[in-house]
């Protein structure tokens, strides 16, 4: 899994990308808020852990930009004040959790866990780009007409559509689609691309996977 992290404390930020990456996870790491909302917008992510306090751009107004333009990646709010009423500005600007500072490692990792494992409760079951609609419970793909996907399709479209515009390496789609397989083969990105974008055009979709074999793809409108 990856994860962003935006702390600018340089001793903090490295306990923690050191913990997480002990882990098991995935490690980006940005010191001010404008920094986490342009890579937020670049680059798919799990779960992101945002401190409130930061320069350029604090953690709650960069939260807000990024719900604001439909990013609906879980949230954990890091802050070194106790009082009340940040954890109710944090929540209200769209933070799924909140950790005061110190908090103990185990209990930041407890709360990735779990926030993680609900994420896809929360995710919409209807999700729409251009003229394409994808119902995640039907897994029907709609346009001018509609046809329906396999589970690994309708996996795949909702993460494209949840990442519309972000290039994807074939890792990252191999690690989230097939994570419940020990024994994945790359190749199997490129058929399951391949799929989809038959699907596509048999809609007549303004929206397109780009890429070539084996490198990196991006869901884009063309119209």
């Amino acid at each position: 899994m990856k994860l962003l992290l935006t702390e600018d404390e340089p001793d903090l930020s490295r306990a923690l990308v050191a913990v997480l990456s002990h882990a098991g996870y995935e490690i980006d790491a940005v010191y001010d808020g404008e920094a986490a909302v342009q890579k937020a917008a670049a680059a798919p992510y799990d779960c992101m852990i945002f401190d409130i306090m930061m320069p350029k751009m604090d953690g709650i107004e960069a939260l807000r930009v990024l719900r604001s333009r439909g990013n609906v990646t879980p949230v954990i709010m890091l802050t070194a004040k106790a009082e009340i009423d940040d954890r109710i500005t944090g929540l209200d600007a769209g933070a799924d959790d909140y950790l005061t500072k110190p908090f103990a490692m185990g209990e930041l990792l407890a709360r990735i866990r779990s926030l993680t494992r609900r994420s896809e409760s929360y995710t919409p079951k209807q999700l729409r780009l251009g003229d394409v609609t994808l119902n995640t419970d039907e897994q029907e793909l709609s346009s001018h007409n509609s046809i329906r996907l396999a589970g690994k399709e309708t996996k795949m479209m909702e993460f494209f559509m949840l990442n519309a515009g972000k290039e994807l390496t074939t890792q990252e789609l191999l690690d989230h689609i097939w994570s419940d397989n020990t024994d994945k083969d790359p190749e199997i990105v490129w058929v399951y691309v391949c799929y989809l974008r038959n699907k596509l055009q048999a809609i007549r979709a303004d929206i397109e996977i780009a890429g070539e074999h084996g490198g990196t793809y991006v869901l884009r409108q063309f119209r």
